[in-house]
């Protein structure tokens, strides 16, 4: 009798004592520059964007909720012109988020696109907590950043971990400055550590990954990691600018898109006493939210000179480079297939063509970044080259075998899928991202997608000579290819004999070079041409099946397939016999 009315009233003192305590958490990710709703390289107002948008979210959710932990989730101060502001002593975007009071930022890979003193200054500029588990200093093992928080919410231990995708070291492989002292671990070989080290400190557990469901050379992504690591309750995503809300087993995966398109939330309410959880994730819209009016006046200046930065003309587009954008529908939006991914433009050719005049290169290769890329008759303006080349890279010039730059092509042409008979469009590999399809200059060939993979390049010739597979070419490449071309073994450091960044700093950027050459070489004057130098064969682009085609799309009768995550177009071939 005695322990029945002990335990009775242990009973009752903890329904006395437990409460329910309700943790809401706020994520942002991959804003890249849109602090306000504009986007500035195509200089227009967007409905769905920016951190003005989202500032007007995060405070009602303060007004409803008592316990908000807000953190980013990184890729935060690049693209979109926030590199204008690079040399204030503490960016917008940094000072932005200390207005809205974030708890957290995790470090993104773009964060590493400039000079580690960059980096490091607006790290100590921000006021909350910078998180990243899984990088560590050379010279002794510690963290560069924080790997985690625990906060204390009305007696509710609850622990972040932040991590970031590990390939910092291949992408900025020609500017290791950037990342000069640091190591970037797995995500299992830090998470097992980190989580050991939290063992019986949290009550509640959340992670902030700037990583994909997939990872995209072969790692963990966060779908993999969650299966791992169960103990998550919550893992918010980012990296793959995908919209996405799910669950791997009991923990909760969601990521908001890219550049304030959404705000992610989860709320975790929690039992003091019973220790049980409920977790509730979703994504909160942006689209038509008023503009917060506090940032947005306060940061007015950004706007003002981003806008004036974008519209200043540094040429003339004597002809529009590209008349039917979309190759089934010709309009300038790409809703099908790309005309630029299929057969040599103007476009290419102009990247290319400065690529290799300022790295003195026999060969050029360049990336289409924005499939709707083109410049239309008219001025020429610093906002149509950042339309056209979306990322900041550097050139890179580098001596390649004929061997190796044969190995390169076919890498390359693994973006098409094998062409079948019955085939009337030509179709996408989703597991390339159309970023990763390079296209060639300085050599002819030709490209046959009817044979599998690594079969594909034929008739090579420089020069109007068969290439040589012992000989040492001079390649142009971005930064980020050069990365690729060092991971793939094609290319080593010893290899590189240019870099742009090293001879010009910022002014060696790429979008940098093409004023440079369009206003030096070119008299201002931007003029669409083609070398003719390569072809897609085995292909009839004149099939008049496709005319067909054009319309069954445009009626509705007939899609044209695309990935789950919407961001690569085209992934299945339509068959001559849909539209028959």
């Amino acid at each position: 009798m005695k322990k029945r009315l002990i335990s009775l009233f242990l009973m009752m003192a903890m329904s006395l004592f437990a409460k329910e305590v309700k943790i809401v958490f706020l994520e942002t990710s991959d804003i890249h520059g849109r602090l306000f709703s504009y986007d500035y390289a195509v200089d227009e107002q967007k409905s769905d964007n920016g951190l003005t948008r989202i500032a007007t979210l995060i405070k009602q959710q303060r007004k409803e909720n008592k316990n908000v932990i807000l953190i980013d989730n990184g890729d935060l101060l690049q693209d979109n012109s926030a590199e204008l502001f690079n040399n204030e002593k503490v960016h917008p975007l940094i000072r932005t988020i200390n207005d809205l009071k974030f708890d957290v930022f995790v470090l993104g890979n773009h964060e590493f696109n400039f000079e580690k003193s960059f980096l490091e200054k607006n790290i100590k500029a921000f006021k909350g907590d910078v998180l990243a588990a899984n990088v560590v200093r050379t010279d002794n093992g510690k963290h560069f950043v924080k790997p985690y928080i625990i906060k204390n919410i009305e007696g509710v231990r609850v622990a972040i971990v932040g991590f970031l995708v590990p390939h910092i070291p291949t992408w900025e492989a020609s500017t290791p400055e950037h990342f000069e002292g640091l190591k970037f671990l797995s995500g299992e070989e830090s998470l097992k550590d980190i989580l050991k080290k939290l063992e019986g400190k949290y009550d509640v557990l959340v992670g902030s990954f700037h990583l994909g469901r997939e990872d995209e050379k072969g790692g963990d992504g966060i779908l993999e990691l969650a299966k791992k690591f169960p103990q998550f309750d919550i893992i918010f995503g980012g990296h793959e600018h995908a919209v996405y809300n799910t669950e791997v087993g009991n923990v909760k995966v969601i990521e908001p898109g890219a550049y304030g398109a959404y705000l992610a939330k989860g709320t975790v309410t929690y039992n003091t006493a019973t220790k049980k959880k409920t977790v509730i994730t979703e994504n909160i819209s942006s689209k038509n939210v008023p503009e917060d009016e506090e940032i947005k006046t306060k940061y007015s200046y950004v706007d003002k000179k981003s806008k004036e930065y974008a519209n200043e003309t540094v040429g003339e587009v004597t002809e529009t480079f590209i008349a039917r954008p979309d190759f089934i529908t010709g309009e300038d939006k790409i809703t099908t297939m790309p005309t630029a991914m299929l057969m040599e433009t103007p476009i290419i050719q102009l990247i290319n063509e400065v690529q290799k005049h300022y790295a003195k290169a026999d060969v050029s290769a360049a990336a289409i970044f924005n499939f709707g890329s083109n410049l239309k008759k008219g001025l020429f303006k610093r906002k149509d080259v950042a339309f056209i080349y979306k990322f900041t890279n550097t050139l890179i010039g580098v001596n390649i075998s004929g061997e190796n730059l044969l190995k390169y092509m076919e890498w390359s042409a693994k973006y098409y899928n094998q062409l079948k008979p019955g085939d009337l469009t030509i179709s996408f590999n989703e597991n390339v991202r159309g970023y990763n399809y390079d296209m060639f200059s300085g050599v002819n060939y030709k490209i046959d997608i009817t044979k599998p993979e690594g079969q594909r390049i034929v008739d090579v010739k420089i020069n109007g000579q068969p290439i040589d597979k012992n000989k040492i070419y001079k390649l142009a490449v971005n930064n980020y290819r050069y990365g690729t071309l060092s991971t793939l073994k094609l290319v080593t450091d010893k290899d590189k004999y240019y870099d742009s960044y090293l001879e010009m700093q910022d002014n060696g950027r790429m979008r940098d070079l093409i004023i440079k050459y369009i206003t030096e070489e070119k008299n201002r004057k931007v003029t669409p041409k083609l070398d003719k130098n390569w072809t897609i064969i085995n292909y009839n682009f004149k099939n008049p099946l496709l005319k067909k085609l054009e319309e069954k799309v445009k009626k509705g009768t007939v899609k044209i397939p695309v990935s789950k995550d919407g961001r690569t177009l085209n992934i299945q071939s339509v068959k001559e016999s849909e539209v028959k």
